[in-house]
C-alpha cells in the first residue's frame, strides 16, 4: 500500500529563497506545511570540499502532489543540482495525515482558482 503522505527535503541558502518555496508550495496546495530548520552542510562539490549554512524545509505533503511539488521547487531553486529527496510518512497521527490529504486536495485547488 503506498503511503498517503510524504515529506519532501530540500536545502536552500537563503530566508527569502525559503519563504518563496514555502509559500508558493502552500498557496498552490502542494503542500501542507513547510518547516524552516537552520543546517550546516558539508558536501564535496566540482572536486572541493564545502562547508555552508543553509536552511533546511521539511515538506508535509500527500504522496499524489509529490511529483508537481518537486517539479515546482525545481522552477524556484538557485541550486544547479538541488538536494530534492523524499521520505514516505509510513504511519502516523490519523488526524494530522488526514489534515495533509484535505489541505492538498486538487478538487479544492481547482474550485479555488474558478
Amino acid at each position: 500500500m503506498e503511503p498517503k503522505a510524504t515529506v519532501l527535503i530540500t536545502t536552500v541558502d537563503s530566508d527569502g529563497l525559503a519563504a518563496k518555496i514555502a509559500e508558493t508550495l502552500i498557496s498552490d496546495r502542494l503542500a501542507a506545511c513547510v518547516q524552516e530548520i537552520p543546517a550546516k552542510s558539508h558536501y564535496r562539490w566540482e572536486g572541493k570540499i564545502h562547508f555552508d549554512e543553509e536552511i533546511m524545509l521539511f515538506i508535509k505533503t500527500s504522496t499524489k502532489r509529490v511529483n508537481k511539488a518537486i517539479a515546482a521547487i525545481e522552477k524556484l531553486h538557485s541550486y544547479d543540482v538541488p538536494e530534492i529527496i523524499t521520505l514516505p510518512v509510513l504511519t502516523g497521527s490519523t488526524a494530522y495525515l488526514n489534515w495533509i490529504e484535505k489541505e492538498t486536495d486538487e478538487l479544492v485547488e481547482n474550485m479555488t482558482t474558478l
